[in-house]
């Protein structure tokens, strides 16, 4: 009935415009009063209506490439970088009236309008981005269950779990350039006002939980003020100063797409790109987009530290990766959890760990104690992962490289093999925005200069290629078999090491080996399958190792050694493993 009354209406309009009527365009404007949600073809309209069509997308595809570059998702989805760079041109858009009928039908306490600019925002989910919306919907696994139980709690509306998305597209890491920062990305003084800790050690608006807890606290508030939630969105990204600013500058209009144009920019974009992601998260299997699974569980459990830890004293006792420590509990700033008896604080440990640390804590806690916590207090507060200080350049080979086009910093420190802090370092950049011919210098290894001096050379389906390729000596040397050794240890031949340590040695079920090969890695060939027998060292587990090998998972590890899922906390230092590096 409502498209009929629609159809009625342009009808008039049309004929209106034909026979030159001579009725004005601001009464044409009045009489014709139309719901932007219902239309099914809106092109030349909008100049009448004031229907936004606008591209935004750029300031939040920013969000999700900046997303992509976070440790977690670099290692806990083992990404493909090639396939997430590659344009999905199979993919097209849909008619009008199916985004339409789709939003329609769903049902929202947030009104789900429709316009062109909405329509841009759902094709860059779906038709540009999304291998990336497949990880966010991975993602939401563990944070979306934390955002419903806040959003319960206070009465809101379950529609606004998906505000992190546009706002850090799941990222607590992440840090605009106006300093917000996190899931929910807070202000400095919006998280005071809502009681956020924020100081040397610690900033709670990373903090997942709280700043969820946070973030809905400020929602209900604006919802008080506004009674719109299009308003409280719009407010909760440019804040109720700017919204009551554009309200009074167009006459008082309490409606969001009638004071549209009186706002910022990015917060133009903000009603619309969260009308998008309700769409794709709800329909994103008639796009054939798909949850994409970490590598490892996200199922977590918290623990209450009432007292000085340091994130190495926990990773070195029980094995529990440092980045993986850090990437649970982004809220301290220096990987030290200032807890005391009179104030505790909480620690996120990957569920299958919990037991391991309760079993040991009283050991982790003594572990190399009076380091980190001389006299019972935290010492050089300056050297914190924030701010990490860069890798020596002495005795490295430095590199000139030329950005091309797709060029990121995350993409360059992968085909360099060094970290992105130091790229940023190296060439003194405080953003990671590039400008295509930039010139950034590199330093890698010594003797590797010329393996990567050619990385400039390459396409950049061949530097993707490259990942799983390893660096070779310019001497001549071939790095794939070389034994190494620290000073003063013996250098053990892998014929050696297997008449030492018996057939075992290579089936996953090796005899303990001397102290003085715990660090020995070598590399021998069988068949025509080059394989490395890597020695287990203290703090080592599947995951850890597999990171070391580019294209080698865990699972790759344990199959190769005939090691059961269920053994998969047996390794034991000085273990040796066979591993076959992927070509």
């Amino acid at each position: 009935m409502r498209i009929l009354q629609l159809t009625v209406i342009l009808l008039t309009f049309a004929v209106l415009n034909t026979f030159g009527s001579g009725i004005k365009k601001e009464s044409l404007r009045k009489a014709c009063t139309i719901n932007i949600s219902s239309l099914d073809t809106i092109n030349g309209y909008e100049k009448y209506y004031h229907i936004p069509n606008e591209n935004l997308n750029k300031i939040f595809s920013d969000k999700l490439d900046s997303m992509v570059k976070s440790w977690y998702v670099q290692n806990a989805f083992l990404l493909d970088s090639t396939e997430l760079a590659e344009a999905d041109t199979l993919k097209q858009t849909l008619p009008d009236s199916i985004y339409i009928q789709r939003l329609q039908s769903m049902q929202s306490a947030v009104s789900l309008s429709y316009n062109n600019t909405v329509k841009n925002f759902i094709t860059m989910y779906t038709v540009r981005k999304p291998k990336l919306v497949a990880i966010m919907l991975g993602l939401g696994n563990y944070y979306f269950p934390m955002f419903e139980e806040a959003l319960a709690k206070y009465g809101l509306p379950m529609e606004l779990k998906y505000l992190p998305i546009i706002e850090s597209a799941l990222n607590p890491n992440a840090n605009s350039s106006a300093n917000a920062v996190g899931l929910w990305q807070f202000m400095y003084s919006t998280g005071k006002m809502y009681k956020l800790e924020i100081s040397t050690f610690i900033d709670e608006r990373r903090d997942p939980q709280k700043e969820t807890d946070a973030a809905a606290r400020y929602l209900r508030d604006l919802y008080s003020m506004y009674k719109d939630w299009h308003l409280v969105i719009a407010a909760y990204n440019c804040g109720p100063g700017t919204i009551n600013k554009a309200i009074k500058r167009s006459g008082d209009a309490k409606d969001y797409w009638k004071i549209y144009y009186r706002l910022p920019k990015e917060t133009r974009g903000y009603v619309p790109a969260f009308i998008a992601a309700n769409y794709v998260m709800n329909f994103y299997q008639s796009h054939n987009i798909f949850p994409k699974a970490p590598n490892f569980p996200i199922i977590t459990d918290t623990l209450m530290i009432n007292d000085y830890l340091n994130f190495t004293q926990i990773s070195e006792v029980i094995g529990v990766p440092i980045e993986q420590i850090r990437c649970l509990n982004p809220q301290y700033r220096r990987d030290i959890i200032p807890a005391s008896k009179g104030k505790s604080y909480s620690l996120v440990l990957p569920q299958d760990q919990v037991s391991a640390y309760l079993e040991n804590e009283m050991t982790i806690h003594d572990h190399r104690r009076s380091e980190f916590f001389p006299n019972n207090e935290i010492v050089n507060p300056q050297n914190s992962f924030a701010d990490q200080r860069p890798s020596d350049i002495k005795g490295r080979d430095k590199l000139i490289y030329t950005t091309k086009s797709k060029d990121n910093l995350a993409l360059i420190s992968a085909w360099f093999r060094v970290r992105t802090s130091d790229l940023k370092y190296w060439n003194k950049l405080h953003k990671s925005a590039l400008r295509l011919g930039q010139k950034l210098v590199v330093y890698v290894p010594e003797g590797q200069g010329e393996y990567y001096s050619k990385v400039g050379k390459l396409s950049y389906s061949e530097k993707q290629k490259s990942l799983n390729k390893k660096p070779t000596v310019s001497q001549g040397q071939n790095m794939a078999s070389k034994i190494e050794a620290k000073p003063g240890e013996t250098v053990t031949s892998s014929k050696e090491l297997d008449t030492k340590q018996g057939k075992n040695t290579l089936e996953g079920t090796p005899n303990s080996v001397k102290k003085d090969t715990s660090s020995i890695k070598i590399t021998d060939k069988a068949g025509t399958d080059e394989y490395i027998y890597y020695t287990v060292r203290k703090g080592d587990n599947f995951w850890s190792i597999a990171k070391k090998f580019p294209g080698v998972s865990n699972d790759d590890i344990m199959k190769l050694n005939n090691i059961k899922v269920a053994n998969s906390n047996s390794l034991r230092v000085g273990q040796i493993l066979k591993i076959l590096p992927k070509a």
